[in-house]
C-alpha cells in the first residue's frame, strides 16, 4: 500500500472517526454523555501515555541520539503551551470551556490547527512502520472523542445549529488528512527529521493527556469507586498500546 494512501486512510480513521464517534454519542440523552465520556477520557489518558512512551520515543531514539530526541521532546511540550496560550490547543469537554467560551470560529481555528498537528504526528509514524501509524491513529481517535463532544456543545452554545456545528467541525477534521500527507512527504526528502517528528509526536500526546485529561480526571472526585474506574481504563488505555 502506498504510504500515502496509508496516511490519508488512518488520519482519516484517527481524527474524522473520533468525531464520528462522538456525533454518535451525541445522539444520546444528556444522561448518557454524562455518564460516557468520563471512561473514555480515561481511557484516552492511557492510550496517549502508552503510545508516547512506549512506541513513539523508544522508535526515535533508536534513529537517533537520546539527548537531541528529549530536547525535541522539551521543545514540543512548550511548543503547545504557546500554542494553548495563543488558544489554539485546548479541549473543551463541555459548553462552559474557560478557554474558548462562545467562540465558535475560535474553536474551529483551533480544531483545525489540532487536528493537522494530529494528521502529521499520524503520518510521521506510519513513515517507521504501519503498526505505528495504526498505534498513533487510535491514540488520536481517542482523545478526539471527548474533544469533538465539547467542541460540538460550544458551538451549540455559541447559536450554530446541530447540522452546521457537525458539517463546520467535519471540515475542521479534514485538515488531519492534510497534515498526514505533508509529514509522509517532509520524510520522504527529509528522512533524517523522522526521529525528531516522533519526538514532536510523543510531546502532543503527553501534553494532551497530562495538561489537559488527567486534570479533567481529578475533578471527577479523588477517591472511591471513580478513581479506581480512573486507574482501571487508563491502565486498558496503556495495555491497548503495548498490544497494537
Amino acid at each position: 500500500m502506498s504510504p500515502l494512501v496509508a496516511a490519508v486512510g488512518l488520519s482519516i480513521a484517527g481524527s474524522l472517526g473520533g468525531l464520528a464517534a462522538a456525533a454518535l454519542l451525541l445522539l444520546l440523552p444528556q444522561r448518557s454523555q454524562t455518564t460516557l465520556v468520563p471512561p473514555l477520557v480515561s481511557y484516552a489518558v492511557g492510550t496517549l501515555l502508552g503510545v508516547a512512551l512506549l512506541a513513539l520515543l523508544p522508535e526515535a531514539i533508536s534513529k537517533a541520539p537520546a539527548p537531541r530526541v528529549f530536547g525535541t521532546l522539551l521543545a514540543g511540550i512548550l511548543l503547545f503551551f504557546v500554542l494553548e496560550k495563543a488558544l489554539l490547543w485546548r479541549h473543551c469537554h463541555s459548553e462552559h470551556c474557560e478557554v474558548h467560551g462562545s467562540s465558535g470560529p475560535l474553536v474551529l481555528i483551533g480544531g483545525a490547527v489540532h487536528n493537522f498537528i494530529d494528521g502529521a504526528m499520524i503520518g510521521a509514524s506510519l513513515m517507521t512502520s504501519f503498526s505505528l501509524g495504526v498505534s498513533a491513529a487510535v491514540a488520536v481517535a481517542a482523545h478526539e472523542v471527548p474533544h469533538e463532544i465539547g467542541d460540538f456543545a460550544v458551538l451549540l452554545h455559541a447559536g450554530y445549529s446541530r447540522r452546521r456545528a457537525l458539517m463546520l467541525n467535519v471540515l475542521s477534521g479534514v485538515a488531519s488528512v492534510a497534515g498526514a500527507i505533508g509529514a509522509v512527504l517532509v520524510v520522504d526528502v527529509l528522512p533524517g527529521l523522522l526521529p525528531f517528528l516522533l519526538a514532536l509526536a510523543a510531546s502532543s500526546f503527553l501534553y494532551v493527556a497530562l495538561s489537559d485529561l488527567v486534570p479533567d480526571l481529578h475533578t471527577q472526585g479523588p477517591t472511591g469507586a471513580s478513581a479506581i474506574r480512573q486507574v482501571v481504563l487508563i491502565a486498558l488505555g496503556m495495555a491497548t498500546a503495548m498490544l497494537l
